[in-house]
């Protein structure tokens, strides 16, 4: 299910997914939706499915590695073949663990959210700030014990 509103400031769109296979094919909406724009920040509240959308979002791009939860590690890089056929990157934050914004710099995000590559933030709420004005969000609610309710804004 999918539904589509527009407001003078954003373009929102909602996907409904219920399974795996579902959040798998919802990627390419989702994508489209965030119109080039490639710094995401994902909400949602613990055991939404932020890393497993995260997972679906690489899968798709053809990333090869084993993709994994950043809680311990903060940064996970992943690389993939780009549509030109170049190397392109792919940066998972966890900042769940973090306590201040300057741990967030610590870690090196300003230079990840000003890079060409794609940049998935969960728990982005401490570094909010130090997002570009065209960043994305992503909402994911629990819909139900396999679904899903993704607002992506």
């Amino acid at each position: 299910m999918e539904t589509q509103t527009s407001t003078n400031f954003h373009h929102l769109l909602e996907i409904i997914v219920n399974s795996l296979s579902e959040l798998d094919a919802s990627i390419p909406r989702v994508i489209e939706a965030l119109a080039g724009r490639r710094k995401i920040a994902l909400y949602g509240e613990m055991g939404a499915g932020k890393t497993t959308f995260v997972k679906a979002f690489c899968r798709h791009l053809g990333v090869r590695e084993t993709t994994a939860s950043p809680t311990f590690s903060l940064v996970n890089e992943y690389s993939y073949m780009g549509k030109d056929g170049s190397k392109a990157l792919f940066h998972h934050l966890d900042l769940y663990r973090l306590q201040s914004p300057q741990e967030a710099l610590d870690i090196g995000i300003e230079d990840l959210l000003n890079d060409p590559w794609y940049c998935l933030v969960e728990w982005p709420q401490l570094a909010e700030r130090l997002f570009p004005d065209d960043g994305a969000k992503i909402q994911i609610e629990i819909t139900g014990e396999t679904s899903r309710r993704l607002l992506i804004l």
